[in-house]
């Protein structure tokens, strides 16, 4: 007889994932890759649709005169975006996204042109600061690499301008302090479909995306990202609330653990 195969929940794509990390926002930290050590965090970034990204620093900040004076006036570096949890846990990231690629300053007419572009996509009162006071730099990402309870996986921009964001990404932290708030009992139905090793720790919401809701479990040997999937992928809301009464009311779902 042959080995089994063993059959994974159904996830997002790397893609997918990479998209929501990256609307989503979240914190952003800059790395020079001639100083790793070394991390910026920048007045204001914005991942675009196709990879690349938008970065705001003060005018005296001593990475852009370095981006000035590099060759062909670009330094090598590394935005880091995380994805922060929807609630308050003691590790308070659940993904993380690295762009790696080529950062540049803008000149003051590329500079407006980008700042106008933005504010179109994303308003934001810190973008009437470029001229006064803040520079703009635009990054050229080669590739990227996103990292979460499902994995660690490399993202090429052509896979990353394809995909699209999880259709419920805007709606999902809101959600998910809800019923952290509001119906733990719904959280507690859920631990049936845990692993035996699993059932005591502490059970908290920590994503919810079309293929199923992740939950990470805190326990006193360490914390462990869980998965349960839906039975088909959610395309709407409603068709996300029969999914999730699905998964509440039916104890033969199983779950996939990172």
């Amino acid at each position: 007889m042959g080995d089994a195969t063993i059959r994974r929940p159904a996830t997002p794509s790397p893609a997918e994932r990479a998209r929501t990390i990256a609307v989503r926002g979240g914190r952003a930290a800059l790395m020079p890759t001639s100083d790793t050590s070394a991390r910026v965090t920048p007045l204001l970034h914005h991942v675009h649709a196709d990879g690349h990204a938008t970065l705001l620093l003060a005018d005296e900040h001593p990475l852009v005169a370095a981006a000035w004076q590099a060759p062909h006036g670009e330094l090598g570096g590394v935005l880091e975006v995380a994805d922060p949890t929807p609630v308050r846990l003691r590790e308070p990231v659940r993904g993380l996204l690295w762009l790696t690629g080529w950062i540049r300053v803008l000149d003051r007419d590329e500079a407006r042109e980008a700042a106008l572009a933005l504010s179109d996509e994303r308003p934001d009162p810190r973008l009437l600061d470029v001229g006064h006071g803040a520079s703009v730099l635009r990054t050229r990402t080669a590739s990227l690499v996103v990292a979460d309870g499902e994995g660690s996986c490399s993202v090429t921009p052509d896979d990353f301008a394809a995909a699209s964001p999880d259709p419920f990404h805007r709606h999902e932290d809101a959600w998910l302090r809800h019923l952290e708030l509001s119906h733990r009992d719904v959280v507690g139905l859920l631990v049936r479909h845990l692993p035996d090793e699993l059932r005591g720790g502490h059970i908290r919401p920590l994503g919810l995306d079309r293929c199923g809701i992740r939950l990470r479990v805190e326990g006193s040997s360490g914390d462990h990202d869980v998965r349960l999937a839906f039975a088909r992928p959610a395309t709407t809301p409603e068709s996300l609330g029969v999914e999730l009464r699905r998964l509440v009311g039916c104890p033969f779902l199983t779950a996939h653990r990172r």
